[in-house]
This record gives structure tokens, sequence and C-alpha cells, in this order.
């Protein structure tokens, strides 16, 4: 079978495309012929080498993919052949809270990911998709979908009439506007891009701000939030906290994802003491919460919103364009 590998050396000339030896399910796993993949930002930063630069290499990259049950192995039960499904972001990470052993077992990072033509998963580490999604959507679920399902409705509990606050347009950012309108609340997003605004708006937000002529949006969202808002889905990182405590109201509740901003700034950590605002870190979820969000999304008929599909070997031309920050919604590979 063809599998990408990210050799020594890191960077896009290093994704190599290399054959395998078929994989077999031994007892208790499952073989998938994987059908479709997803970026997330953290792919790009693991194949530039910028996530762990003492990355044990050659590895498998990519967290994000969904195909159909090929074969199982002996005491399978939980799925059988033909199956569509999709592997969780942490191999580890069924139920519960988060461990640190939990954390180490990431797909595409800490374990090999799902960038080749077929993988065997332990059976409980896999989900099924829901009918009315194709592959390609489905792919989109395991981390970006997920982090922002764990943000807004597990750790937010957000409830009809609350203000929620999404930063740009990728995935994470986009979901979490899905997963609030269909909990009833409002939604105000950022972005530094005109024409992605009036897109946010067709998808259900209620007010824009372009944080590019609007540096200090923090105190826009406020305001038209007619005082601050709830929550906060924070993807920036240190580079948009202090803007995103101006926006929340006393205590508010901000859920720090990303580190888009990147991780050199600095800010003041004295308006979390004085707002007593609720910040928690968010590092995607469980399976119980990927197959409580895959009910959700059935029952609502949600589909994920995808930027652009790209053929599995030009995987390097998808990361350039994830990299280029143009693209609204998720990037996909497909078989």
């Amino acid at each position: 079978m063809k599998a990408y590998e990210l050799q020594p050396g890191f960077g896009f000339d290093n994704l190599k495309l290399v054959e395998r030896p078929d994989p077999k399910p031994g007892p208790g796993q499952v073989l998938v012929e994987m059908k479709a993949w997803s970026l997330n930002y953290r792919d790009l930063l693991v194949v530039t080498g910028a996530y762990n630069p003492r990355m044990k290499l050659p590895m498998v990259p990519l967290s994000d993919g969904a195909g159909v049950v090929a074969a199982v192995g002996p005491n399978v039960s939980r799925f059988k052949a033909g199956d569509r499904v999709a592997p969780i972001f942490m191999q580890n990470w069924l139920s519960g809270p988060l461990t640190d052993d939990k954390g180490k077992s990431a797909l595409g990072g800490a374990l090999d990911g799902v960038l080749t033509e077929k993988t065997v998963f332990c059976e409980d580490v896999l989900v099924r998709l829901p009918d009315h999604l194709s592959f390609e959507e489905g792919a989109t679920l395991p981390c970006a979908a997920v982090t922002a399902w764990n943000a807004v409705v597990v750790s937010g509990a957000v409830k009809a009439g609350e203000t929620v606050l999404v930063q740009g347009t990728g995935g994470v950012s986009l979901f979490a506007l899905q997963f609030a309108k269909m909990n009833g609340a409002k939604v105000i997003a950022t972005s530094s891009n005109d024409a992605k605004l009036a897109r946010v708006r067709a998808l259900g937000a209620a007010e824009t701000i372009n944080y590019k002529t609007t540096p200090e949006w923090g105190k826009d969202a406020a305001r038209l939030a007619g005082g601050g808002v709830d929550h906060v889905i924070e993807v920036g990182g240190a580079g948009t906290l202090g803007e995103s405590l101006r926006a929340v109201h006393s205590g508010g509740h901000i859920a720090l994802i990303g580190v888009l901003s990147g991780g050199t700034q600095t800010f003041n950590p004295i308006p979390i003491l004085m707002k007593g605002v609720r910040l928690q870190g968010i590092f995607v979820g469980s399976r119980d919460m990927f197959e409580a969000m895959n009910r959700a999304i059935a029952f609502h008929a949600l589909k994920p919103v995808i930027d652009r599909v790209f053929p599995f070997n030009e995987i390097a031309a998808a990361l350039k364009h994830m990299q280029s920050g143009s693209h609204f919604g998720k990037i996909v590979l497909k078989a």
C-alpha cells in the first residue's frame, strides 16, 4: 500500500510517498481502507518542524481521516466490514477527563498518523460516521469538530440566548459557530477579510468584526453583546487573548484552543483575576464526546464547511494552501 512519511529534515520536500506492507488486523483490531483525510494547523506545524523539532522521524503525518472497514480481526464486536468510520484523535482518551497518558496518544504526533491507504486500529478508537456525511465531510470531524464541541458544549455548556465570540474562519471556529447556533446562541465572528465575514454571516453569525480595521475588536465585541460576551472560542493564543479578555464579561468563559498568533507574545493576566474569567484549555476531546457530537450532527443534519478538496498525492499543495491562510473551513484530501 501507499503511505506518506515525513522524513528527517522536516519540510514539504521531505514528505515522501512510500510503499509499505498491507497491514492485517489482529485480535480486537479493525482494518480501515482510508477514503479521505483533512488538515489541521497542527499538521502544518508538524511537517515544518515547528511542532516538535525533536520528533522521531520518519513518521506518518495527519490525525484526521475517514474510511470504510475492510476487515475485522478475531473478537471484534463494535464494527463489521462495510461500516463507515473515523478514528479518534487521542487513541487512549475514550472517556473521562484528560490525563497525561491520554494526552500523549495523539495520531500524527506521538503516534503515526493516518495518511496511508490502509490502517489498522483497535476497535475501541473508532466511531461511526453520521449517515448523511460523505467521507470527505466525515474526515473533518476528529480534531476540529471535537475540539469545537468540547469548547462550546462540554466546557462552555452554551445555552440559548448566550453570546459566543469566534475568531477567524478556520475549521474549529466554523464548527464552533455551527454548534453555538445549534444551541440557540448568538454568534459574533472576527476575521481580517470582509468577504469571509460575509460568508460567516450567511452561516448564521449575527455580528462580524474586521480585526484588521478594528484592532481593539474586544471592545466592539463587548458592545455588540450588550456589555460583554459569555464565551470566547480563543484560537489565536497570546496575541489575541488580551482582546478576548476585553470582550468577555465578568464571570465569562474563554476556551483556549490554539496558537495561531504565535507563541512569542505576552499578555496581562490581571483581567482574568479582576473579571473572574474561567480560562479553560481545550485539547480536542474523548471518544465519548465524539460520539455525542455525531448524534447531534446527525439529528440536525449539520454539514461541515469544506474549503477545497485535493487528491491524496497533493498533500504538499494542500499544506501550502493552509499556510497561505486563504482557506475558509476545512482543507481535505480524497483518495
